[in-house]
């Protein structure tokens, strides 16, 4: 779906909230897309993307972005959101090993609310993404309570740098 918009000449820098990734999904035979930011683990979810919205994609993420931010409570100026996103680049996969199992944990749970919930129109994706990102996660190299944390709370502290 993509393939078009991957890039592989670039340096590999990436900006202030670093990098991200995305997988695909569906819902009623609709691609839905999971993306997770590397860093925080934070999620967002785009929903029914079609081969005509990849030319916006970059409003579309940066809007549905700033949406999570606001329903999970991550009060900011959109501007600022923007800015510290800075443009998007599509580059191949990395196989970060650790977003992966991340994403498909949170895959998992999605596939439960689908059947709960029966179509995508039915689906409150901003309240289930909060879900998500308000599970606990591990972050940190030792397994100290203190490295255990959830994503809204390590997103506040990135958008705070």
């Amino acid at each position: 779906m993509v393939k078009k918009l991957i890039q592989t000449d670039l340096s590999g820098q990436c900006g202030i909230l670093g990098k991200w990734n995305a997988n695909v999904f569906y819902v009623d035979r609709k691609k839905c897309w999971i993306i997770s930011n590397a860093k925080t683990q934070y999620l967002v979810i785009l929903t029914d993307i079609k081969t005509a919205d990849l030319k916006n994609i970059e409003e579309i993420f940066k809007n549905a972005f700033y949406g999570q931010l606001v329903y999970d409570g991550i009060i900011t100026d959109f501007e600022n959101v923007s800015a510290k996103i800075g443009r998007l680049d599509f580059l191949p996969t990395d196989n970060d090993r650790k977003t992966n199992g991340f994403q498909n944990h949170h895959l998992r749970q999605l596939n439960w609310w689908k059947h709960e919930f029966g179509s995508l129109e039915n689906m409150p994706i901003k309240d289930l993404t909060n879900r998500l990102n308000n599970s606990p996660i591990h972050i940190g190299k030792s397994h100290k309570m203190s490295d255990y944390t959830d994503a809204i709370v390590e997103m506040k502290k990135l958008l705070a740098e």
